[in-house]
């Protein structure tokens, strides 16, 4: 794999990593949306919300076009909402892990134990 496309794929997940921007990423992917609707949805100050939506613009991961007085914010390319989806089963996976992990510990140290 080439620096450049390492690069991207760096930067791209530098934008990612925000919790905010991942919540309004996951709202877009639910549709369509205009900066008051973000904001309104995530329960967040516009300025926050402005920020985030900036950064992910400037990283081409959304797009704004303007409606009257108002921008509607979308997913620049659908496959966001398939990454998403899979970071998802990333951290269920890892939950998953550790709760097995848990119930061994439980399970030996209740075995451990002398009456």
């Amino acid at each position: 794999m080439n620096l450049e496309m390492q690069k991207f794929k760096a930067d791209f997940f530098k934008a990612l990593a925000h919790p905010l921007r991942i919540r309004i990423l996951e709202l877009l992917s639910e549709g369509d949306k205009n900066v008051n609707e973000i904001q309104t949805l995530v329960g967040s100050e516009g300025s926050a919300v402005s920020q985030q939506l900036t950064v992910l613009r400037t990283k081409n991961i959304v797009t704004g076009t303007k409606d009257g007085n108002r921008v509607i914010y979308s997913l620049r390319d659908p496959l966001i909402i398939e990454l998403l989806q899979v970071a998802k089963q990333i951290f269920n996976n890892h939950l998953i892990d550790a709760i097995t992990m848990l119930d061994k510990l439980s399970e030996s140290e209740s075995g451990d134990e002398v009456e």
